[in-house]
């Protein structure tokens, strides 16, 4: 690890040396047996990495997954912030090459993470003239991938707790819940539902009205019900795999089944009456009719 770091820091003018290095740290640094703070040892290392982001996709790729890797605590946000990280990884949010854009986006969405300080500064980014904050709308469009509008929705959530953008904006209202509720659906991997509904719980946690409005998009109280019914009795029957799957995601499935319920009715009574309403529904549209 050290000689790795010693490469970096030395004057290296080969590329491909360069690149080796990062990539060897990134396998080091995302392992989790690899403490994270061995990046912040020597303060010559962030800066260093910083400057080398201007050399290849590659070492923009690697050096933005180390960071995020490595960016668990408030101290090492506060870091990696005064080192000019948002000036310098912003603009890769437009790169040409979708892991670089990926990887960028996932280290706002953990500098950003409860961190007001962060996430004001963001509200003020310009990249390449238009606003962080239309950029992070833009990525949660239907044409971009999954992973790339649950990560530009959490961006946005994370923004808006932390006080930087008003729980009426129409980038929270109309964009960031809707899309947070659409990747609850059952149509969704099991593991992006999981995401989807911990970090709706999180967005609404605090405000009655878009715990109203959350409760009334998309039939979302009906696709949470769905949460509850894994593993299912087909795939135990057909695929094997497909039930070894659905165990080992049961549990995360019905935890963040029940943070977004808890979430749902935090302050209002009617929308705590929804899911028993619901479940008294499905069964009687269950029970046979009599015949006379």
């Amino acid at each position: 690890m050290k000689l790795l770091l010693c490469h970096l820091i030395a004057n290296i003018i080969q590329l491909c040396f360069i690149e080796a290095c990062l990539r060897c740290l990134r396998t080091v640094f995302i392992s989790p047996i690899t403490p994270v703070q061995l990046l912040y040892t020597d303060a010559a290392v962030i800066p260093h990495l910083m400057c080398l982001l201007s050399r290849s996709q590659r070492t923009q790729e690697y050096i933005c997954q180390i960071f995020s890797h490595c960016c668990k605590t408030s101290e090492h946000q506060t870091i990696l912030y005064n080192h000019g990280a948002i000036q310098n990884i912003a603009h890769l949010l437009n790169s040409s090459s979708y892991k670089v854009q990926m990887q960028a986006l996932k280290f706002f969405s953990v500098l950003a993470y409860e961190n007001p300080q962060v996430s004001i500064t963001l509200v003020n980014v310009l990249v390449d003239g238009e606003l962080l904050s239309q950029v992070f709308v833009r990525m949660m469009q239907r044409d971009k991938s999954i992973e790339m509008q649950l990560t530009a929705a959490k961006c946005l959530t994370y923004m808006c707790r932390a006080g930087a953008i008003r729980t009426t904006d129409n980038c929270i209202v109309l964009k960031t819940l809707p899309c947070l509720v659409r990747m609850c659906n059952k149509d969704r991997l099991l593991e992006e539902r999981v995401e989807g509904a911990e970090t709706l719980a999180y967005l609404i946690e605090l405000d009655v009205e878009l715990q109203r409005t959350a409760s009334i998009t998309d039939h979302l109280i009906a696709m949470l019900a769905d949460y509850f019914k894994y593993p299912s009795s087909v795939s135990a029957i057909t695929d094997i795999k497909r039930l070894d799957h659905d165990l080992k995601h049961a549990h995360e499935l019905r935890q963040a089944a029940f943070k977004l319920y808890a979430s749902l009715g935090a302050n209002d009574e009617d929308i705590r009456k929804k899911p028993s309403q619901h479940r008294s529904q499905s069964r009687a549209g269950c029970q046979p009719t009599a015949v006379h």
